[in-house]
């Protein structure tokens, strides 16, 4: 709370990162704690109330500073103890924003509402149980509300030996985090996901999808920054009018588009899972899954090696392809997935900067931000178009997207012939690489690949198919 006190401790980063020019700092045991049990001074020391601090009736003041202790300002610890997270979240994020120009990346284990502005978080000293699995959901969507969107739990688990089982399940899960890492306590068993063939199994499908997300991903990511919307939701944040949502804390939603559903109980061979009305299509194999006018609950068959995970029709993602780094993934040509609602339409967007401006989608920084709206005529014919909206981020105008896939297509069938316009000009199919078709769950998807849309610039595409 002392100005000098920040000033020292930029003046200490900076000093560190000149033997050793780290990109982040991940600041740990920040209750504060210091694992003494003070000797009560006065009445601030002893209150009369216990609060239940790992499942037990414990004083405040148990291994922290002393309640009574006095902060800069006259603030007592007593008023002040659970904003030390968020006041040393900040300190470290203007120090490394002072140090290096870049946007900093802050990891916290203490926080506070608001503390997303500064820090990521995890959850803390989980266990490597299944409870500890199911309860990382409602964490997570609880801190997405509290204003942190950058939020996960220790995959496999922290404290307690894992089990192939367990953190096979856990990979599947926690590939989805906004925040997803495998640590755990030094003393436990070694949890690498390369140990367990099926682990690693797991870890490539869903670590894999999570990379091609990414462009998804980020561009919630940027919602989060301007609208405070988190990026992993709970269901009734995005449909609040159906009321069967308020209670669902076994699967999530990022952004509007996407939904996982993973596998939470040891042994499970079948998956509850539960639908808003609308259509929704599988992201692995584009099928349809639940198309309904009133919400459903569906029992699945277990996956094996991931969770299930479906778009909402209506929805446009863009995609990249999976690369050992994010660098080398957004050099990728993109592909645009659409998933039409009933009435043939959808929608979405990508947001695009350089990944290290202090101000993401700032008017100071160089981004780009393209809206993608679709639509399906009464011919049959589907328009696709781009709108850019904000274009400063100059490798937008180089990427491109290789690939559109159509999915929700009212014909079962494959049709006899594909005719693809960009821009208005009939496009060959040869020179655009070829057109697919598959049916499953009673509509089509089509593929439509070879392509060269400039993501910087504003396209039509529209594809006809003749039965």
């Amino acid at each position: 709370m002392n100005p000098r006190a920040a000033e020292f401790w930029s003046n200490e980063i900076s000093r560190f990162r000149r033997a050793i020019p780290v990109d982040g700092l991940w600041i740990d045991m920040n209750e504060l704690s210091n694992f003494y049990n003070p000797i009560p001074l006065n009445a601030l020391d002893d209150p009369p109330y216990r609060i239940n601090n790992n499942g037990t009736r414990r004083p405040i003041n148990i291994k922290t500073a002393a309640a009574s202790a006095v902060h800069y300002g006259g603030v007592s610890e007593y008023d002040a103890h659970n904003l030390f997270g968020l006041l040393e979240s900040r300190a470290t994020n203007r120090a490394l924003l002072r140090d290096t120009g870049r946007r900093p990346f802050v990891l916290s284990r203490s926080t506070f509402v608001g503390s997303g502005r500064y820090t990521a978080h995890w959850t803390g000293d989980n266990d490597a149980t299944w409870d500890d699995l199911r309860y990382s959901i409602n964490t997570m969507l609880s801190f997405g509300l509290f204003g942190v969107p950058m939020i996960g739990a220790d995959i496999c688990g922290f404290g307690k030996d894992t089990t192939e089982e367990l953190c096979g399940r856990w990979i599947q899960l926690g590939a989805f985090y906004p925040f997803a890492r495998d640590h755990s306590e030094q003393y436990t068993v070694r949890r690498e996901p390369y140990l367990w063939a099926s682990v690693a199994a797991s870890a490539r499908k869903s670590l894999g999808l999570r990379y091609r997300l990414l462009p998804y991903i980020y561009t919630l990511m940027h919602e989060a920054h301007t609208t405070g919307a988190p990026i992993a939701r709970p269901l009734f944040f995005s449909y609040p009018e159906d009321v069967a949502t308020y209670g669902v804390d076994r699967q999530f939603l990022l952004g509007r588009g996407v939904l996982v559903s993973p596998v939470l109980e040891q042994g499970a061979t079948t998956v509850d899972a539960y639908f808003p009305a609308g259509r929704w299509f599988s992201l692995y194999d584009h099928s349809l899954a639940v198309d309904t006018r009133s919400s459903k609950r569906v029992t699945l068959p277990a996956l094996a090696d991931a969770p299930y995970v479906h778009v909402a029709g209506g929805s446009i993602l863009p995609l990249q392809q999976s690369a050992m780094t994010t660098a080398r993934a957004r050099r990728t040509p993109f592909h645009l997935l659409v998933a039409l609602a009933e009435d043939g339409t959808a929608a979405g967007e990508l947001f695009l900067d350089d990944g290290e401006s202090p101000e993401m989608g700032a008017t100071k920084s160089e981004f780009s931000l393209v809206k993608f709206s679709c639509t399906t005529w009464s011919n049959g014919m589907i328009r696709l178009k781009s709108q850019v909206v904000h274009n400063s981020y100059a490798p937008s105008r180089k990427l491109v997207i290789s690939k559109v896939v159509l999915m929700g297509l009212q014909s079962p069938e494959p049709p006899k012939k594909f005719t693809v316009y960009v821009n208005g000009a009939e496009v060959e199919e040869n020179s655009v690489g070829g057109s697919r078709y598959h049916s499953r769950g009673g509509l089509g998807a089509a593929h439509v690949s070879g392509l060269s849309l400039v993501v910087g610039d504003e396209f039509e595409l529209k594809v006809g198919m003749s039965y």
